[in-house]
């Protein structure tokens, strides 16, 4: 069984007399373990199937599916890391990254100990006690994408999460992500229009065609 499954999902936006489609007719299936990119101009519809992935939106016809569970909503198998930065500014490195741990009622000292050692991995350990407004770019995703591994998600759902970086610290950062990737081997599904990038980290390139977005080539 494939870890995800997307099965003719086609997406509009608008009503009957203003209609915009996004994704037409898009079928793909991804094997646990696989590092997926999604590849096309912006416009294509990448990041809205990816929202779709994330149960954050639903597609207007079609099937998607995690290990053979329809997707309804947010799905605790699944992480998501945005482009923007999206750390609490008022909450410490530390809370940050523990704060999905919060939310599902992780007892403290169990919070604690998964946090530091996330901390720990990702060479945040002495910023346990800053703010993000302290951190660089670099650090600050960091900090969303160990708060995302704090879950320990079988899918982690990336959406263009280096757009905004500098171009040595975002070298720095995929080769971040490729030596997690490499230890932890989770399902990876990440979207760029970057043709290097992808050429990079992909196992696998999925290109999506200009508006409306569908899969052109793998």
């Amino acid at each position: 069984m494939a870890m995800i499954e997307i099965e003719h999902v086609t997406k509009t936006f608008g009503n009957k007399s203003n209609e915009v489609i996004a994704l037409q007719d898009v079928s793909l299936s991804i094997g646990a373990g696989e590092f997926v990119v999604f590849l096309g101009p912006s416009g294509c519809g990448k990041s809205t199937l990816l929202r779709m992935l994330a149960g954050l939106t639903a597609p207007s016809a079609g099937r998607l599916a995690i290990e053979g569970r329809p997707i309804h909503g947010r799905d605790p198998a699944v992480g998501m890391v945005f482009q923007s930065y999206t750390s609490f500014p008022w909450l410490t490195v530390e809370d940050n990254v523990g704060f999905g741990l919060e939310l599902a009622n992780v007892p403290r000292a169990t919070r604690r100990e998964t946090t530091r050692a996330i901390l720990d991995r990702v060479s945040l350990t002495k910023f346990a006690g800053a703010y993000p407004s302290q951190l660089s770019g670099g650090m600050q995703q960091r900090v969303a994408i160990s708060r995302a591994l704090a879950m320990d998600p079988k899918i982690l759902l990336m959406d263009e999460p280096f757009g905004a970086l500098d171009a040595m610290t975002r070298v720095e950062m995929q080769s971040f992500l490729l030596d997690i990737w490499s230890q932890d081997r989770k399902t990876v599904v990440f979207v760029t229009h970057d043709i290097d990038e992808a050429i990079l980290l992909a196992d696998r390139i999925v290109v999506f065609s200009p508006h409306p977005g569908r899969i052109a080539e793998e």
